[in-house]
């Protein structure tokens, strides 16, 4: 059993193999709900809908989905449901369309959703000599931007094909479930984390997987199924309720840098698409 981390959210220094080699460790940290107030994904309809990718209808869904998901949060079968939408509707969309309408509109989205709490936990683990890794069903075009503007080390996300540049509609890499935990083992084996020592943060039950991969895992805003299984492991919870504009973040110079990226996907498409499995879900 992991022990509790202390209050005021401040860690012990990385722990050290020797004298000269330090234990690599890192902290782990999904997007939506844990790092972001909302779904990254969800909150991009608007800016998709001006540029053509969806239309007003789906906005409108979108709304509606991100209140559900604010709710309730999305589940296993929902999960499922939502990748095989989001197969159907990316098939055609431009690569470089769907990069640039998120670098236009990154400040005007996600300003101000970063939870403070999680600002200041991301700070602390990069003070005590760990990296910090965002980990997203979601893609690249949107995980990425907002993993670079915390600082964090690295971003992992979903990949989608590419033929000509455009996204074929395939999914090449699901980041999702045991998907993150395939992803995060590969990475710490390339950069050496020892993963009992690392910390890992989620505030749904879809990431037991990557809570167990690691020493120290963490719920953060949990869905009711998470509660209930923090419980009985006897997992720390937090709560995270401040969100803080991320703006100055984005705008700062930063000396890290989103240097990895387990796949490339569209975050977009998610909107879509878990606009439709929970709409689903609440019609029947």
């Amino acid at each position: 059993m992991t022990s509790p981390e202390p209050a005021t959210g401040a860690f012990e220094p990385a722990e050290r193999a020797s004298q000269d080699r330090p234990i690599r460790t890192a902290a782990f940290f999904d997007l939506d709900k844990t790092v972001i107030a909302k779904s990254s994904t969800l909150a991009f309809s608007k800016p998709f809908f001006s540029q053509g990718l969806i239309n007003r209808r789906a906005v409108l869904k979108s709304a509606y989905a991100q209140f559900l998901f604010l709710m309730s949060g999305a589940d296993h079968d929902q999960i499922d449901r939502m990748r095989s939408y989001l197969t159907n509707m990316c098939a055609g969309w431009d690569v470089e369309q769907v990069k640039g309408i998120v670098g236009e509109t990154l400040h005007d989205i996600v300003d101000p959703l970063v939870f403070a709490e999680a600002a200041e936990l991301i700070a602390d683990h990069k003070l005590c000599g760990r990296d910090v890794v965002v980990v997203s069903a979601s893609g690249e075009e949107i995980v990425a931007p907002i993993a670079r503007a915390l600082g964090a080390t690295h971003a992992m996300a979903t990949r989608m094909v590419v033929e000509d540049g455009k996204y074929t509609g395939e999914i090449a890499f699901y980041c999702y479930g045991d998907g993150k935990v395939e992803a995060i083992r590969a990475l710490a084996a390339r950069e050496g984390y020892t993963l009992e020592h690392c910390y890992a943060y989620s505030d749904s039950i879809t990431d037991i997987p990557m809570l167990e991969t690691v020493g120290h895992p963490t719920v953060v805003n949990p869905d009711r199924s998470l509660r209930k299984e923090a419980a009985s492991r006897g997992w720390p919870v937090r709560t995270f309720s401040r969100p803080v504009s991320l703006r100055d973040r984005i705008s700062a110079p930063s000396g890290a840098a989103v240097a990895t990226t387990a796949a490339v996907g569209v975050s977009a498409l998610a909107a879509g698409a878990l606009t439709y499995s929970l709409l689903r879900r609440f019609a029947l």
